[in-house]
């Protein structure tokens, strides 16, 4: 038996209380939850202890909680043989029935239900225990695939001889046991494709694994798995972001973990601290066929990591695997907690009762301060409460709310404390050096209120922050549950042209040596100056499942600190607000720890950056599980600069980087000339038989054409249409590959093709553009410009040569299929043999290649960072792909010598013997072509390079 962590009812005017009765209460609990969300649009229902008979799926739409209480948890519990859950349901995205679906709305009667998605935020179920009963042999309990300030805790689930606990994991689990099922977790990516927090977890009886994920980025700290085959299994012809800390595994008949894809630049296995017994392997490289194993039955895992290591900024990575083991004389049944319990209830004081309104209008200010001052434990029911002045903690005050749209602490616009020019003055201000606690509870420091800082945090290393939501921007949503607009129609300013973007202070301040735990925090207002700021501090902290996001110059900001870890840290740039934003800045930081650091920049965002993290005077820093990723073409050029020693990190997925640890230099070969510099961001590229280059400005709209005998480079020709690639046909004419935008009321209609799935690059990137190409002959392109009819292959005759993308962005994990997909339009050139094939990769590509028959093509696996080597039959049509190297980015080129160059960070050369050369260049390229046998000419974001090999 689970323990209950709320023994007694709440006091929650806003909310629903439901109360146990006997018999089906599917249709009941249904009802309550839909006509809160109708009525409110977001809230709580308070569930009585008692065992809850269901037949059916219960869908929980976003910004709803479900929070049980009594002295044992409410328990959910899936009748036996309930009609529906005995058979797979084949157009489920998890082939299965769900006892509890977390859902973006209700789904009315015979409408397809919308699953939660990358914008369903506040859904929770707490303190409820779920269980599935015999004969639902396709059964699962939960699906979750919510967002920010969505979790699951403090529940107990019994999948039994059901399928699993729960499908598609979102944002945070904690204090979770599952026991039976096939699986205990069986998950994909998360919906916004953050990393997945499940802390203080246990698993066990499981059929088959505990965990089976395909990109999930779980980030798990002190996990138990008992009595599996395995405990965590990754898809087959996929990659993992996996960090494990603090573990206890005991009776594994197979292994710890597989990794079909082991030889992959992608893959990020990272496993500390744990304990072992009765384990048959610690993991199963299965590409190379490798199995390690633990040299004692019982044992401790110092280390197991697999992937790209760098031991320094400067250098290049290594793909390693690493695996630290020693016997263990004694064997632990966990590790200590790292969370902290609330008060018991028993403690708390209704802030409702001492006179607080939490309406939104009274001034709450002095009501909550009496408060403050006189009790040490605070709940607030569901309401805005409004301060005028900063309200102040004492060392052990606790503020307990239990939902952060729903409970806010607010300030209006233009009030007069936060107001005019000055230093930082906080909304709230914690008790300095005390175990302040903060749960469940938004600040709101609007947008006009210049000397506003949302949080200073002075607490020491006992505090707790959790499930607290710096408001505004993002995430905002009104009373009634629509979210408030965030931008003007061109999305270039804020839907209210009197709130200034970058006009407050910082939204969370930590600093005087504050400490403590901070876990599911989430700041996306733009207002702020940073959404995190921590300064001057070593005393003991540590961050889970923190987002900091949409902020105009940084998002994290951190200076003097040491001693802190981070998991599943994550930060996202919008185009609106966050082009040029910095997502971390380090300096004078020692003794750092960050485990699955996610920094991604959205789809709109239409220029590079210079680099992901800037690092001023830092030591003894380490990463673990680095991701620096966008669906866009243009993200962050350098994984990390070190701003004072002038070193960048250039893999953009690195297992483990430690910071400040010297590396000797790399071998390097060939010569390196810049050409031409002053572009903005200069990618796509090709020549013709004359011994011209064309290449592309791209977000500029402009080509040029590089004389090669001259070294001049001047114009082609000026077009309203935006270039993303070229390539010369037979008779030298330059074919363009345009993204046209239809006008609005235009009538023009461009539906996505079917190979826009398996890409979440086809699934965001809805602007209604299309494909459209035209040829020139560079030498009069005025009168010889030819608009490309796209037209269908049988109509195409003479064909010698087909065109296809040379570098694809695929995160389904389908680029050695669709590279070989035949293709079925195309768009022919005016020589009559060379066709461009009609495929929706070509809306992102930068780099084309030819398919000649008999010649080998690469194609450069971005996303799982690899080149594939293909085979060309005499249709064109490409074959047999082979993966030729774990490197790859935007091109990879075979010279008629054999030499293999693959841009990736930087050039390596892979000669027919011996390691690769590597050439590093100021700027990270994007795309080459060859001049003559050994020269080739490379675009690198500002310039033009020629290198001679």
């Amino acid at each position: 038996m689970e323990k209950s962590v709320y023994l007694k009812p709440f006091a929650d005017g806003e909310a629903v209380q439901f109360r146990h009765r006997e018999g089906d209460v599917t249709r009941a609990l249904q009802e309550a939850i839909n006509s809160l969300k109708r009525e409110k649009g977001y809230g709580i229902i308070f569930l009585e202890e008692g065992v809850y008979l269901l037949s059916d799926t219960i869908y929980v739409p976003r910004a709803i909680r479900l929070i049980g209480w009594g002295k044992t948890r409410p328990r959910l519990v899936l009748k036996e043989r309930s009609p529906g859950f005995q058979e797979d349901v084949p157009e489920d995205k998890g082939k299965s029935r769900y006892l509890l679906w977390f859902t973006d709305r209700v789904p009315d009667p015979g409408e397809a239900v919308a699953d939660a998605n990358a914008g369903t935020f506040y859904s929770a179920v707490s303190n409820i225990d779920l269980e599935i009963g015999e004969g639902n042999p396709c059964a699962v309990a939960l699906r979750t695939h919510f967002a920010q300030h969505s979790f699951i805790s403090h529940c107990r689930v019994c999948a039994g001889s059901g399928r699993a606990g729960l499908f598609d994991v979102g944002n945070e689990l904690e204090d979770v046991a599952f026991e039976g099922g096939e699986y205990g977790i069986y998950t994909t990516r998360t919906s916004p494709s953050w990393p997945c927090l499940l802390m203080n977890a246990r698993f066990s009886g499981q059929r088959r694994a505990a965990i089976h994920t395909r990109e999930a980025g779980l980030t798990i700290v002190n996990l138990e798995v008992r009595d599996c085959p395995r405990a965590i299994e990754i898809e087959d012809g996929f990659c993992e972001k996996l960090y494990l800390e603090d573990g206890v595994f005991e009776n594994i008949s197979d292994c710890l973990v597989t990794a079909p894809l082991d030889r992959c630049a992608a893959n990020q296995l990272s496993l500390r601290n744990l304990c072992g017994r009765r384990v048959n392997f610690i993991a199963r490289l299965e590409e190379s066929g490798r199995n390690v194993k633990p040299e004692q039955e019982t044992f401790f895992l110092r280390e197991f990591s697999h992937g790209l290591v760098m031991k320094g900024v400067s250098g290049q990575a290594s793909l390693q695997t690493i695996c630290e083991t020693e016997a263990l004389s004694s064997f632990p049944l966990s590790f200590p907690k790292r969370i902290p319990d609330l008060p018991p209830q028993d403690e708390w004081v209704n802030v409702r009762e001492l006179g607080a309104a939490g309406d939104g209008e009274t001034d709450d200010t002095a009501v909550l301060q009496r408060a403050v001052d006189s009790h040490a434990v605070l709940y607030f029911p569901q309401g805005f409460y409004r301060l005028s002045d900063t309200l102040r903690l004492r060392e052990h005050t606790a503020l307990i709310g239990l939902n952060p749209i729903s409970t806010r602490l607010m300030v209006k616009d233009n009030e007069p404390a936060f107001g005019g020019f000055g230093t930082p003055k906080p909304l709230l201000e914690s008790g300095k050096g005390g175990g302040n606690l903060i749960n469940g509870i938004a600040i709101d420091t609007a947008a006009r209120n210049p000397r506003i800082c949302g949080c200073k945090w002075t607490a020491g290393p006992d505090s707790y922050m959790n499930d607290v939501k710096f408001y505004g921007g993002h995430g905002s949503m009104n009373p009634g549950g629509e979210n408030v607009p965030v931008y003007n129609e061109s999305r270039t300013a804020d839907s209210d042209p009197a709130r200034k973007w970058d006009s407050q202070y910082w939204s969370l301040w930590i600093t005087e040596n504050g400490g403590g735990v901070f876990k599911d925090i989430w700041s996306a207002s733009p207002y702020a100056a940073a959404g995190l700021f921590l300064s001057d501090t070593a005393a003991a902290g540590a961050m889970y499942a923190v987002s900091v996001e949409h902020h105009v110059r940084r998002e994290v900001l951190m200076q003097n600190v040491s001693g802190w870890s981070f998991y599943a840290l994550q930060t996202e740039e919008e185009v609106a607000e966050s082009s040029w934003c910095q997502p971390l800045e380090l300096s004078g930081c020692d003794s750092l720890t960050f485990a699955n650091l996610y920094l991604f920049r959205v789809i709109w965002v239409d220029n590079a950056f210079p680099q992901a993290v800037l690092a001023r005077d830092c030591r003894n820093t380490e990463f673990w599980n680095l991701h620096n990723f966008t669906q866009m073409k243009y993200t962050m050029d350098f994984t990390l600069r070190d701003a004072d020693g002038g070193k960048a990190v250039r893999p953009w997925q690195l297992t483990r980087l430690t910071l400040n640890t010297e590396r000797p230099a790399l071998k390097s070969g060939g010569h390196v000339e810049r050409l031409a510099d002053g572009f903005d961001n200069v990618d796509a590229i090709c020549t013709d038989s004359r011994g011209n280059v064309y290449f592309c400005d791209s977000r500029k709209k402009n080509i040029y054409r590089l004389d090669c005998q001259t070294g001049l480079i001047r114009p082609v020709w000026d077009t309203p249409y935006r270039p993303l690639s070229l390539i010369c046909d037979g008779e030298n004419r330059l074919l363009a590959v345009c993204e046209y935008f239809p006008p609005k009321g235009s009538g023009e209609r461009y539906p996505k093709p079917a190979d826009a799935e398996g890409t979440a690059y086809g699934a965001w990137y809805n602007t209604g553009s299309a494909i459209k190409v035209y040829a020139v002959d560079p030498q009069d392109p005025g009168r010889t410009m030819t608009v490309l009819e796209c037209r269908d292959r049988a109509e195409l005759t003479g064909v010698k040569t087909v065109v296809y993308p040379g570098n694809r962005w695929r995160d389904n994990n389908d680029h050695l299929s669709i590279v070989c997909r035949s293709w079925e339009k195309g768009w022919q050139a005016p020589d009559g043999a060379t066709v461009i094939a009609c495929c929706y990769d070509l809306v992102r590509a930068c780099c084309l290649q030819k398919a000649v028959p008999g010649k080998p093509f690469l194609s450069a696996d971005e996303f799982y960072k690899r080149t594939v080597r293909l085979q060309v039959n005499d249709a064109c049509e490409l074959f047999s792909p082979q993966v030729l190297e774990e490197r790859g980015e935007y091109c990879s080129l075979e010279l008629p010598s054999g030499t293999v160059c693959i841009l990736d960070g930087g050039l390596f050369v892979y000669r027919q013997a011996g390691e690769p050369e590597y050439l590093e260049f100021p700027e990270r390229p994007a795309c080459m072509v060859p001049v003559g046998e050994n020269t080739l000419v490379i675009t690198a974001r500002t310039a033009l390079y020629r290198v001679r090999l």
